[in-house]
């Protein structure tokens, strides 16, 4: 018990540097509903996106077009790196529930 405490809060902690970072960014998932909707990121630069997954399921960020997929167990956060990305508009969904309309988004490049 005492070693998933110290597990989690390490986590938290690496998440929280990695938010605090100006390239990072975050998409969080509950309910197998995307919040937010749209997520606006820079042109020409790498970014990190962090998933938070609130829900108890695992779940699984996937976006073709930016080839992307990634497996985010329950209560966890997943780490996607991006770009440089060109202006544009590119589509996600968390496949496993993505007939869903919360489990649908989009990323604005710009």
């Amino acid at each position: 018990m005492k070693t998933r405490l110290v597990a989690a809060l390490l986590s938290l902690a690496a998440v929280s540097a990695f938010a605090a970072a100006d390239n990072a960014f975050t998409l969080t998932l509950k309910n197998h509903s995307f919040e937010p909707k749209e997520l606006k990121l820079p042109a020409g630069k790498k970014v990190k996106l962090l998933v938070v997954n609130q829900d108890a399921t695992p779940a699984e960020f996937e976006s073709k077009p930016l080839s992307r997929e990634k497996v985010i167990p329950g209560k966890s956060t997943g780490i996607i790196n991006l770009g440089p990305l060109k202006a544009g508009r590119y589509d996600f969904v968390e496949e496993y529930h993505e007939t869903e309309a919360g489990a649908q988004g989009i990323i604005v490049v710009e």
